[in-house]
């Protein structure tokens, strides 16, 4: 099993801030692991990609980020030119090929690339594509009066994939399900109410692409910070700490979603608390066709 992370954009540095206020100097100052990589002197790095999967055959996108074109509240994400369409085909998974899109949840940063504007219209980026996301998720949001901007997310990136009969919801049960050879969606809720990680089971390895149960590795210092954007915060810190202590000291990689590089890395014990030991992985030469 292969995965590439597949780099959209570096988020401004004013995200940290806004996204993790309990994230302060003090705090990162007692987690002297976190710098240079993590975060400057003063607040966290933050990026966005996503992860592409091969798998039995199969090519496989884990989110698909804040996407092109698209009119958003945040002016980090608003009518973006990036060109992770080229890097996406770079890494040899051409939008056509991909049989597979997981949605971590329905949030505007995990949707953006679920389509893209052609001839005036949002119409699927992935055209051959089944597109998963939980069943607690979907029902969620479709029973919530959304705001403006979440209501204009919807309408350009989530309902015409729903229109084109192309998403698929899946009930996710406490032990997880598998949806592909070796891909398995595990809860993750509190960030979102049906919020999905996905654990990758390779030959000898095993790796697990948080979606924003965690949102940087501070959070392996101190878990219970949470996110201005939780819905739950409770249960975002009971879900995330389940995935540490699952994952601490075993081998197994944590790939963030929202980490800088080097976004991957085996999680150990620090005392009474976690830290990341990066693994910077492979570089692999764009394909050429």
């Amino acid at each position: 099993m292969v995965v590439h992370r597949i780099d959209e954009i570096t988020l401004p540095p004013g995200t940290g801030p806004w996204l993790l206020p309990g994230a302060t100097t003090e705090v990162l100052d007692e987690a002297s692991w976190l710098r240079p990589h993590f975060a400057d002197a003063h607040t966290v790095r933050l990026a966005s990609h996503t992860f592409a999967v091969e798998s039995g055959g199969l090519r496989i996108l884990v989110d698909t980020g804040i996407g092109n074109d698209k009119t958003r509240a945040n002016p980090a994400w608003n009518g973006l030119h990036s060109d992770y369409l080229r890097r996406l085909t770079a890494a040899g998974f051409a939008p056509e090929s991909v049989d597979l899109v997981i949605t971590t949840h329905l949030h505007t940063d995990h949707v953006g690339w679920n389509t893209r504007l052609l001839d005036g219209e949002w119409q699927p980026t992935f055209p051959h594509a089944r597109y998963l996301t939980s069943r607690i998720e979907w029902d969620y949001w479709t029973r919530t009066e959304l705001d403006d901007a979440r209501r204009q997310m919807f309408r350009d990136s989530v309902d015409p994939v729903h229109d084109n009969g192309q998403y698929d919801l899946v009930d996710v049960p406490d032990q997880g399900t598998e949806v592909a050879a070796g891909l398995r969606l595990v809860p993750a809720p509190g960030h979102t109410p049906g919020q999905v990680a996905v654990e990758l089971r390779g030959t000898d390895r095993t790796a697990v692409i948080t979606g924003d149960s965690i949102h940087h590795p501070v959070q392996l210092s101190h878990p219970h910070l949470t996110s201005c954007v939780d819905i739950d915060t409770q249960q975002a810190v009971r879900s995330r700490a389940r995935l540490l202590d699952n994952l601490a000291d075993t081998g197994s990689l944590l790939l963030g979603t929202h980490f800088p590089h080097p976004t991957a890395g085996t999680i150990h014990a620090d005392g009474s608390r976690y830290r990341l030991h990066p693994e910077p992985g492979t570089t692999i030469p764009p394909t050429t066709a």
